[in-house]
């Protein structure tokens, strides 16, 4: 029903903020990381939105992006998660972090939310994986500008992950090790190897 609202931020504190457009006060639900963002009462800002509808209410959820919406609505997808648990989710994952947490099963991250139990998180993972690729969460890290880079790194960590799978490891462990190095454009795949045996052994 509503693609975004633009207004003047009227309020905001944890969890909520009213955006008044019109001379109407929207009541919208934010991840509470949005109040970190140095947001000010005053400021206009642009609200990408998604309407809830239930029994007894009509709820507004909001972000400041549209990766954010978009990441938001697919974790609507997953059975057991409502609108309040995929907030809580983005609370403390960006949508990139998120990505690589699903591609790499790291369950231990998705639970950090509150009211999101490890079952739910593998569910999740369970749900999502199949839906997301490497190459994409790549590209939408380093913008369209970035995507010859995003194509030449995202080949470099698939062999990297692949090495790590025939020396033994499981395709998650080698996945999850390769997601945490920062990979430089001119990064061979000997040294993202390198890299990620010498912090998994650290561990």
């Amino acid at each position: 029903m509503y693609a975004y609202i633009k207004g003047e931020l009227a309020e905001i504190w944890e969890g909520v903020a009213v955006v008044e457009a019109h001379g109407v006060g929207y009541r919208i639900h934010i991840p509470a990381s949005m109040t970190d963002q140095f947001l000010k009462i005053g400021q206009e800002v642009k609200i990408y939105t998604y309407l809830h509808i239930k029994e007894d209410a009509m709820e507004l959820y909001g972000f400041l992006t549209r990766d954010d919406l978009e990441v938001f609505q697919m974790m609507l997808g997953v059975s057991g998660i409502g609108p309040k648990g995929a907030l809580a989710i983005l609370a403390v994952l960006t949508p990139d972090e998120l990505r690589f947490a699903v591609l790499g099963e790291d369950a231990k991250a998705i639970a950090k939310a509150p009211g999101i139990g490890n079952k739910t998180a593998q569910r999740l993972i369970l749900e999502l994986k199949d839906k997301l690729s490497l190459e994409d969460t790549l590209e939408k890290r380093l913008g369209q500008a970035g995507q010859r880079q995003a194509d030449a790194m995202s080949g470099v960590r698939g062999d990297a992950v692949q090495a790590l799978a025939a020396l033994g490891y499981s395709s998650s462990e080698a996945l999850k090790a390769v997601n945490g190095i920062e990979i430089a454009p001119d990064m061979t795949v000997e040294e993202v190897l390198k890299e990620a045996l010498r912090q998994m052994s650290s561990l």
